[in-house]
């Protein structure tokens, strides 16, 4: 019943190296993957300043260290979900089970979506934060390039969510036009049982001898 659904039908073919990096979802998990390493990586090589009047490192965004460790924190997972994604892109045409395929792009939509709203949570955050800032000993190009990729960031997880949501209507188009209903399927090659109640045989009017075994006909000598 969900033998072609999401693709499936289609699995088994040699996985072609070219067409795989030429997906926009491919592309799309790149960009993403590098500028979640350019947030949590500048965050963490510069985004702790140690003034001469304190001995502690604060964060650089108005000395509010929640607010780099939400930076590293979403830009770490979202580091490991592309590596992820990317390995079950480029395994996906191998899997023939529908239900599997519909888990990956299922969680591809989710995980996409909720993502694309951590990162906008995570730029509205550090821009409020970075226009409060007002250290003279702070970084400025690091905290711009922070707030500047988490905005970017942004932009490449809603497209993915774009390309998830649309990979799974298809998948869910596909399984509504395989189905059908067995009682209105007239496509089977089997023909339609004769008998449409259990009452017996509806063609059926009398019996096939002309005359009751009760009542025998008149007798009728031989002929010598």
């Amino acid at each position: 019943m969900q033998s072609s659904a999401f693709g499936a039908s289609l699995a088994g073919g040699a996985f072609d190296l070219e067409s795989f990096i030429k997906q926009p979802q491919t592309i799309l998990r790149c960009l993403s993957w590098l500028f979640s390493i350019v947030v949590f990586a500048t965050i963490t090589a510069e985004g702790y300043i140690n003034p001469t009047t304190r001995e502690e490192t604060k964060c650089m965004f108005n000395d509010n260290d929640s607010a780099c460790s939400y930076g590293v924190g979403i830009g770490v997972l979202a580091f490991l979900a592309c590596v992820v994604f990317l390995i079950l892109d480029a395994y996906f045409p191998q899997i023939s089970n529908a239900k599997e395929r519909k888990c990956i792009v299922t969680g591809d939509l989710v995980f996409s979506a909720a993502w694309t709203f951590l990162w906008f949570i995570c730029f509205c955050v550090l821009a409020n934060q970075w226009s409060k800032t007002t250290n003279p000993s702070v970084p400025g190009d690091a905290a711009r390039a922070v707030v500047a990729f988490s905005f970017f960031s942004i932009i490449t997880w809603a497209l993915l969510s774009y390309f998830a949501f649309g990979r799974y209507r298809q998948g869910v188009s596909e399984f509504d036009q395989e189905y059908r209903d067995p009682a209105n399927d007239h496509s089977t090659p089997f023909p339609p049982a004769p008998y449409p109640s259990s009452s017996g045989p509806a063609g059926y009017q009398q019996s096939p001898f002309s005359q009751s075994q009760d009542q025998p006909g008149e007798y009728q000598p031989p002929a010598y």
